[in-house]
């Protein structure tokens, strides 16, 4: 492991992508769809092959400034590997360009979940699990980067708490780690030997939980996978689609919790772990914006029946409290799943989707060093924080703020570089939108398209807009220009920002 640790980071990237072909094989030869097996078989060992003779010939390669290189490695991951994992796609779908089939993989591997294959009949088994697969580790990658990697330079949301014995300055207290001066290397190890039982744990539990639900066996791995990711992958359109109904969703609801602290994944049931969970910042805020939103809705479908002079059906306000839950949380995460109730329940106050609602939960996002998009809920809460602060201020022009240094930092200072991210995030939706009205596009269809490409939350586009909006059918330009949005949201406009930093390019 120490000598593999050597070689360049993005030739590990590419020879764990080429491994992750070979499971796809298996399920296509139990299918009996040989052309699959063979597309995925012949792409594994092309692409694994490439891997070792690249990795032998640059393991000796000094390198003069890994977080350099692995913050290039990072968008390397994400623009150049899926030119790879997109072989065995165009291979095996064989009426779809190799384009179309470059964007499924970037979407995938941001953990976007946008897809362009609007009926799932279309593509067969073994490509369902491989978009699954690829979009499960684009989150496991997430895990660990974002922990080994950006944490140590103060980017992915870790800026807002800097210097403070925050959860930047508490990532090496936690789990052993070391200062961030040493080799970059070395965390990516700990913590990809760390975090990927718990991964792995979490997803075959949850798939353990579906199955017994009564979900297919592909349907609850794929699904399972999908919520652990936040990509919202699925192979029936949807959790709509499956049959485990609302059992099923129930299960995966109560594993989107790790997509709203970090928290809750390296929970170890120590003392310290309850004192820290009880008072994450991050859990506080999504979860009361997950309620304030959910009793928003309900309210709201409940109105619209009294003023359709629906029948009255306690069954019915039940199932619409589910629904709401159930997809606030979703979208919230970033997943983009829609609950079965959440339809009927449209239906029952005859009240179309409030499609703006799901946009801003979007925007709002998951936690920091989790696999959620978004604008993430530690810099929500810094910008609450001073606002509160600012307000108090009004009314009392002589009063301390108090709380401690912690508090004094997240209303100032984290509060400052909160703000500026905001704005470059705005900055960003105005420049693609502008990109993608210039491309054809109306108002409303680029600012969803937008918004749910830099958030990563794919399926916003079909449930935001009434009629839905298909990936499908865009032209080649804006499918090629939302890509980029998309890794443009995955790694953070902060991140994009600090490549260009000349300090950061010295020897």
């Amino acid at each position: 492991m120490r000598r593999l640790a050597d070689l360049p980071f993005l030739v590990i990237l590419m020879g764990i992508g080429a491994l992750a072909m070979f499971p796809p094989v298996v399920l296509a030869l139990a299918e009996r769809d040989w052309e699959t097996a063979r597309a995925f078989f012949n792409s594994g060992l092309l692409f694994f092959v490439l891997a070792v003779l690249i990795g032998l010939s640059t393991i000796n390669r000094p390198v003069q400034n890994q977080a350099r290189s692995h913050l290039l490695a990072m968008l390397g991951f994400y623009t150049l590997l899926p030119l790879m994992l997109a072989v065995p796609v165009s291979e095996a779908v064989g009426d779809t360009s190799f384009l179309n089939a470059y964007f499924e993989m970037v979407s995938c591997l941001t953990t976007t979940g946008a897809t362009l294959f609007d009926s799932p009949e279309r593509l067969s088994p073994g490509v369902h699990l491989w978009r699954a697969t690829v979009g499960w580790l684009g989150g496991f990658f997430v895990w660990v980067t974002a922990i080994a990697i950006l944490a140590p330079m103060n980017l992915g949301g870790f800026e807002v708490t800097a210097g403070t014995g925050g959860i930047a300055g508490r990532i090496g207290s936690e789990r052993g780690e070391v200062s961030p001066a040493h080799d970059p290397r070395e965390r990516l190890l700990r913590f990809a030997h760390q975090l990927a039982p718990v991964y792995i744990g979490l997803t075959a539990t949850l798939w353990v939980l579906m199955v017994v639900a009564g979900e297919g066996p592909l349907v609850a791995a794929c699904h399972a996978m999908s919520v652990l990711s936040t990509s919202g992958i699925s192979p029936v359109g949807g959790v709509a689609g499956g049959q485990s109904g609302v059992p099923g969703e129930i299960m995966l609801w109560g594993f989107m919790v790790f997509a709203i602290s970090r928290q809750m994944f390296m929970f170890d049931f120590r003392p310290e772990s309850w004192r820290r969970l009880k008072a994450d910042l991050e859990l506080r805020m999504g979860v009361g914006i997950a309620w304030v939103v959910t009793v928003f809705l309900f309210a709201r479908h409940w109105v619209g029946a009294y003023e359709v002079a629906a029948e009255e059906n306690g069954m019915a306000a039940l199932r619409a409290l589910w629904g709401a839950i159930f997809t606030v949380t979703s979208y919230l995460t970033t997943t983009g799943f829609a609950s079965v109730e959440w339809i009927d329940a449209r239906q029952w106050s005859g009240l179309a989707t409030p499609g703006l609602i799901l946009v801003g939960l979007a925007v709002f996002g998951g936690g920091v060093a989790t696999t959620a998009g978004g604008v993430k809920l530690l810099r929500i809460y810094a910008l609450y924080k001073h606002g509160i602060r600012e307000m108090e201020k009004l009314v009392h022009p002589s009063s301390v703020g108090g709380a401690g240094a912690f508090a004094r930092r997240i209303r100032r200072q984290g509060a400052q570089i909160a703000f500026v991210f905001f704005m470059l995030f705005a900055l960003s939706v105005a420049v693609v939108m502008v990109t993608l009205g210039l491309l054809g596009l109306d108002f409303e269809a680029s600012m969803v398209l937008t918004v749910a490409a830099l958030t990563t939350t794919g399926p916003l586009a079909a449930a935001a807009t009434d009629p839905p909006l298909s990936y499908a059918a865009l032209g080649d330009g804006p499918k090629m220009v939302l890509a980029a949005t998309m890794v443009l949201g995955r790694l953070e406009t902060l991140a994009i920002i600090a490549l260009f930093n000349p300090e950061f390019w010295r020897k």
